[in-house]
């Protein structure tokens, strides 16, 4: 209890003004949960003020086309986020006519919710006392109690849950989710933690025994894939282009991009226009130039993107039906909207 009462009394001094904490409708709470997955604060909070302005109900989420919520997302990355998000909120307004689930096992239930949303959700909007543990959780934890248990492990996934649910206060379990995170991001800090000014001091096992740095601890991450993408920017004398939508499960479903060759390692000009993909593409006398001499590097969570622009001027092409003026209203990758914003096609 010494634990809780402490880290609530910290919080009441401390917290973060931050919109979606001024309610209690579970609608609001889920879009900042979502968003803020992988996303910091500084970063998603725009985002959630468009997403609450432009679908201010879970209703008006469920009623936009895909499209456009990706084209809102745009930025944000992890875009499996927003098609869940979608998928979830047409499922509530159809299904439950607009009224969120009240309880964690119900919660946990929609698509791409999973322990530390649907805890998150439970305890701020209904009082469950269900403890969230997210990478701000598993710090404190860790740090505070000397925990060596690898947080990204099976055991310790378990074991971190069940001490953080063994603390939790019962009588404001929403508060007290909301301070071990608020702690762990403003405090109890990754890199350089505030130990000198910190409530905990003189009772963290890591503080004591110098192991802030080597808490918590993590296994060694999967090995990361390279991949060479070579985007074709067509450009025809009639200003339009090519942009297709991206499927099946892999990275960016949804997304729209311009034609895509991947190679097996950098390419050069030759082998980029001897290509199948190039002839099939290109039947007519084409200009080819590379955009961006250096590649730009694209990282993913577990692939890395050695990304080329190549800029192909035709007089006409029969599938370019997009016109230039109206890419914008597409939603592409981060990486693609970098580039148009860098690029300026010739009028």
């Amino acid at each position: 209890m010494k634990f809780s009462n402490t880290l609530v009394y910290w919080y009441l001094q401390n917290n973060r003004e931050l919109p979606w904490r001024k309610s209690k409708n579970p609608y609001f709470i889920w879009l900042s949960e979502i968003m803020l997955q992988q996303t910091r604060v500084a970063q998603g909070l725009s985002y959630y003020l468009k997403f609450t302005s432009t679908f201010p109900t879970v209703f008006d989420l469920a009623k936009a086309d895909e499209s456009t919520v990706l084209k809102m997302w745009q930025g944000l990355g992890y875009y499996s986020r927003a098609r869940n998000l979608h998928f979830s909120a047409k499922q509530i307004a159809e299904e439950l006519n607009g009224i969120f689930p009240s309880t964690y096992n119900e919660i946990i239930k929609l698509k791409g919710i999973g322990d530390y949303t649907a805890s998150a959700i439970a305890s701020i909007c209904f009082n469950e006392p269900t403890a969230v543990v997210d990478g701000n959780v598993y710090r404190v934890l860790s740090r505070y109690f000397g925990i060596h248990t690898a947080i990204n492990s099976t055991s310790g996934i378990k074991e971190f849950k069940a001490l953080a649910q063994t603390l939790i206060d019962k009588t404001q379990p929403g508060t007290f989710n909301q301070a071990i995170m608020d702690f762990g991001a403003l405090h109890c800090k990754p890199q350089n933690p505030l130990c000198e000014t910190c409530p905990f001091s003189d009772s963290c096992v890591a503080l004591e025994k110098k192991l802030t740095k080597e808490l918590p601890v993590k296994e060694k991450k999967i090995k990361v894939r390279k991949r060479y993408f070579n985007f074709l920017v067509i450009k025809t004398d009639n200003n339009k282009t090519i942009l297709t939508e991206r499927i099946g499960k892999g990275i960016w479903q949804g997304l729209y991009q311009f034609p895509l060759i991947e190679s097996e390692k950098k390419s050069n000009q030759k082998e980029i226009i001897s290509s199948n993909e190039f002839i099939d593409l290109f039947p007519n006398e084409t200009s080819i130039s590379l955009f961006n001499e250096k590649e730009i590097v694209h990282k993913l969570s577990h692939q890395h993107l050695y990304t080329q622009f190549w800029i192909v001027e035709t007089k006409t092409l029969k599938n370019a039906d997009i016109l230039w003026k109206d890419i914008q209203d597409f939603p592409v990758p981060i990486l693609i909207a970098n580039f148009l914003e860098a690029f300026q096609p010739k009028k």
